[in-house]
Formats: structure tokens, sequence, C-alpha cells
């Protein structure tokens, strides 16, 4: 759907299957409509005139009467009469062609080309995939903007319903559902979500639950673990936008799943449920899935959120693409950094007995400061360089920690023990939810960019 109003223009990409209206993708520009047109005809007009864009309120006013005419007057004539009356001044009178019109108006329309490209490309189909193009709203009478919305989708567009009157007919059919007047088995409309929804994380990043664009009512689940040690509780930031990092989106709300048994980093498991009913409504419920604690909250993702800051949510998602990228990767190599010094001193302060070679403690004491330092920059990929060159150093440490570590589990143990539990083992593998040979594969991996509290 191709709709080109006087103020705005908007693109809806449709698809319908058994009376079933599901919208796939939605675009628009806030700042983009027939009134453009207008004011082009009427800079010309004052120029003609030789006024400058100082001219007193009243002419600017009779110029955009007589260009909003002349628009009319081309759609279905190749040359239109233009008279300019404003009070104090000899009325003027030019002619416009169509050809003229048009040059002045190309560029406007031309602007509504991005925005459905972008839409056509979040659907997933290319424009030769379209049945039909519908045009809406007055300005696509502009024998222009059809021809242009040809050349765009590579298919005259349909014309067989009044432009003016598409919303109207939607509207009283919408209205007709909500009056009640009793269930309609011939329509059925499925909304998208115009943003993004998710949960911030550990380094400030967004991790995205339900896509923008994904069809309402929809639902997703995810599981997230804890990330420092004795962790009792989750604070949980649910933000809604298109940008990396938290601070860069919308807030949605904030909640704390508390009651959360002291355990060790990554053994925690939270289940962030987030669900959108066909009203807009969110629901995200967080459970523990260790003690069953649970929490929820409800919020209206779309509340006094206007069609305009979507749009400069979005605008600046594109914008600056790029720029955020490159953040979040910094934050997120910062998190994985800090887990590993954490680590690698906890470590050493347990275990640094392990290392009777000088060089070898010294290599590693090095390896930790390089590490430091490279946290304290700005360069993602150097964080990254610098963990693999501490893994790599102390490789030969945490090797000779696991043998201590199996050599202590095993002490007194028998072979016929060990046989024994592990018969028991294989017997019981089925029942952790896979076939046999171990659990199911599941997304629902330890993640250790979770939400946290202290």
């Amino acid at each position: 759907m191709y709709d080109l109003g006087g103020g705005t223009f908007d693109v809806t990409v449709l698809v319908l299957d058994d009376g079933v209206f599901q919208v796939r993708a939605t675009g628009g520009d806030t700042q983009l409509g027939g009134d453009d047109l207008d004011r082009a005809i009427a800079e010309r007009l004052l120029t003609e005139l030789g006024e400058g864009p100082d001219a007193s309120p009243s002419l600017v006013r009779a110029t955009l009467d007589a260009a909003r005419a002349a628009k009319h007057a081309l759609t279905g004539a190749e040359e239109a009469s233009v008279r300019v009356e404003a009070p104090g001044r000899a009325p003027f009178e030019t002619r416009l062609t169509r050809d003229a019109f048009e040059a002045l108006a190309r560029p406007i329309v031309e602007r509504t080309g991005p925005t459905c490209r972008r839409a056509l490309r979040d659907a997933g189909v290319a424009a030769t995939e379209l049945d039909g193009v519908i045009l809406v709203g007055g300005a696509t009478r502009v024998p222009l903007v059809r021809r242009y919305v040809t050349e765009l989708f590579g298919r005259a567009p349909l014309d067989t319903i009044d432009p003016d009157q598409v919303v109207a007919l939607g509207a009283a059919v919408q209205a007709d559902l909500l009056a009640g007047a009793g269930p309609r088995e011939d329509v059925l409309l499925l909304d998208v979500l115009p943003l993004s929804l998710g949960i911030e994380t550990m380094g400030g990043v967004v991790e995205r639950i339900l896509p923008r664009n994904t069809a309402i009512p929809a639902g997703a689940q995810q599981t997230f673990t804890t990330y420092a040690d004795q962790q009792t509780g989750f604070e949980l930031h649910v933000v809604q936008g298109e940008r990396e990092l938290a601070s860069d989106c919308r807030s949605l709300a904030r909640f704390t799943l508390r009651g959360i048994p002291p355990m060790p980093a990554g053994l925690a498991r939270l289940e962030l449920s987030f669900r959108v009913d066909a009203d807009g409504l969110l629901s995200v419920t967080a459970r523990e899935t260790t003690t069953g604690t649970e929490t929820r909250v409800e919020v209206k993702p779309s509340y006094g959120l206007s069609d305009e800051e979507v749009e400069r949510m979005l605008v600046d998602a594109y914008e600056h693409g790029e720029d955020d990228i490159a953040r979040r990767n910094l934050a997120e190599q910062r998190v994985e950094a800090a887990r590993v010094l954490a680590a690698t001193e906890q470590a050493l302060a347990a275990d640094g007995a392990l290392i009777d070679d000088a060089a070898e403690r010294a290599a590693i004491d090095a390896a930790l400061e390089a590490l430091r330092a490279a946290v304290a920059g700005s360069d993602h990929r150097v964080i990254a360089a610098r963990i693999d060159a501490l893994d790599h150093t102390a490789k030969a440490f945490a090797g000779r920690r696991m043998d201590r570590a199996i050599r202590t589990a095993l002490r007194g143990r028998s072979a016929a023990d060990l046989a024994s539990e592990t018969e028991h083992a294989r017997g019981i593998e089925p029942h952790l939810g896979g076939a046999a040979g171990g659990p199911a594969p599941t997304d629902d991996e330890p993640r250790s960019d979770a939400p946290e509290e202290g």
C-alpha cells in the first residue's frame, strides 16, 4: 500500500491469505506529502512575482491556494491557468504546463523510493513478487506519482478504488468489528511491531527478544544466567528501539526479580518471556528455574509514541548503525575481559602455588596487565586479541588446575564405583529432556552478558 497524503507518506507490505491480512513491514516519512508539491509550485510563483522567503503571510497563503488549484487542474489537463489574488496587490496570472510541474515535483516524489525499498527489504519480498500496489491519498492522483509507482514496483498500481476513500472504507470495517456487530469471517488484520523490543544486558547492550516487523500477537522466550558469584537477583530493563545500546533506546519498564539463592556465576537460569497480544499490550515474565521465583510487568509499547517519533528512531538507527555496532562490540569485549580478568585473578589467588616457574608467572602477570590496558582503550579488536593472548599464556596453568581437581575428585574411589555411576548416569540421561547421549540442543545456553544485580 502506497499512501501519499497531504502531509505524510506511508508504505505497508501486506500479505492476504484466506481473508487474513498480515502486515509484513511498514515504513514512512512524516515530512513528505502532497503539501510539498503545493509548496514547490508556490515557490516558483513567488519567484515570478519577484518575492522571496520574506513575502507577506497573506501573499504566501494566496500563492499556496493557487498552487493547489493548479495541481488539481493538471491531474487531468496538460496546461492550467494560475491566478494569484492577494490583498493589496493586483491579481497575477500565468500558465503552468504539466511538464513544468513534473520537473518541480519529481525530486519530491522520488523521495518515496528509499522508504519503499526499505519496506520491501524488511518484508523479505521483491517488488516483482507483489500481486498489486494499492494507492492511498489524494496526492496519488497526480499522473507523475502513478508513473513513478509503476517504475518503482514494475507494475501499474491498482486504481479501482478511490484513493480518497480507501482509508474511510477500512475504518468502517474496523468500526464494525469494534462495535461488536457480529463476528466477521471474511477479514482479519494482523499488525506488526513498529520497533524491536528487548532487554538490557551486561555492558548496557540490547538483546532483542521480539524484532521489528514481527507480526502480532507474538511471543518469544530467551534464557539468561548470572554474571557474578553469589548474585541474588536480576535488575531487568525492558527497552524499545533499533539502537545497539540501551541508553539510545526508549525505556519501557524496569523491575526486579529477587529471591535467587546464592550460587556461582552461570548456574542460575532466568527464563525471560515476551508476549504481545493483538491489542499491542506487552507482558514480560521473568522466572528463575531453580526456585520457581517469578515476576512480571505489563506495558503498552505504543503509548505516548507518535508516528514522527517512530520514524525518528528508525532514521537514527540507520544513521548511527556503523558507530552503534562498534560501541556494542566494545561493550561486549569489555564485559568478557572483566570476566576473564576476575577468573584468572581468582585462580592465581587460590592455586598460585601450582606455578613454580618465575618466568611463567611473569608472563601471566604481563598478559593480565596488557589486557587491563586494552580495556582502558577503545578498540574492541585489541581487547579480543589480549584475551586470546592471556588464555594462551595461562593454558598450562589452567591444565594443572584441572588435573589436580580431577585427582581430588577421584581420590579413594574404585573403578567399580566409577563404572556403576557411569551406568546410572546413562540410565537417567533421557529424563534430562533429550535423546540418549545428552540433552536436546537448545539456544538457552549460559550467557555471560545477563542482567545483573549485586
